[in-house]
C-alpha cells in the first residue's frame, strides 16, 4: 500500500509497505494485525492468518507479518484519515488518507516498491509461496 499525505505524494520507488500499526495493550498481535488490515483498506480479512516473522526495522521497531489467502480489489480500498499541519509551519491543518493506493505486483517488482525494511518480508512470503524474487528480475 502507498501511504497517504503530502510527503509521499510524489514518492514510489521504495515507499510502498504492508498494512501495519501498533498493538493496543492487551490485544492480541493477530487481532491487531486484522484490525489494522481493515483500518487501512476498509477489507475485513475472515481467512487463517499464517506469521511470516518478527522483523527489525531501521528505525528499531519491530513489525510482525502476516500472510492470509484471499484477494481484495486493490482499487476500491477505503483508508482512514489522519490529521497533520501541512504546508509545515502554515498553521493549517489538512486531512489525508492513510493510505492512497493499494496494488499487486509480481514479487520482484514488489522488492523495489517496499520500504527497503520490509523486502525481507516479501522476501520470507515469495519463499514460502515457492515463487522467490530477485529485486530486478522480470518475474
Amino acid at each position: 500500500m502507498h501511504p497517504g499525505g503530502p510527503f509521499w505524494a510524489k514518492k514510489d520507488e521504495g515507499a510502498w509497505s504492508i498494512p501495519k500499526g501498533l498493538v493496543d495493550e492487551g490485544e492480541d498481535v493477530e487481532a491487531a494485525a486484522r484490525r489494522e488490515f481493515e483500518e487501512e483498506t476498509g477489507v475485513r480479512v475472515s481467512a487463517p492468518l499464517v506469521e511470516l516473522g518478527a522483523f527489525r526495522q531501521p528505525s528499531g521497531k519491530i513489525v510482525v507479518a502476516f500472510a492470509a489467502k484471499g484477494d481484495c480489489d486493490a482499487a476500491a480500498i477505503r483508508s482512514n484519515e489522519f490529521e497533520m499541519e501541512w504546508p509545515p509551519k502554515s498553521g493549517k491543518m489538512g486531512r489525508f488518507p492513510e493510505v492512497d493506493r493499494a496494488g499487486w505486483f509480481s514479487p520482484a517488482v514488489a522488492l523495489s516498491k517496499i520500504l527497503k525494511g520490509q523486502a525481507p518480508i516479501v522476501q520470507v512470503l515469495t519463499q514460502r509461496l515457492g515463487t522467490p524474487a530477485k529485486k530486478g528480475s522480470s518475474s
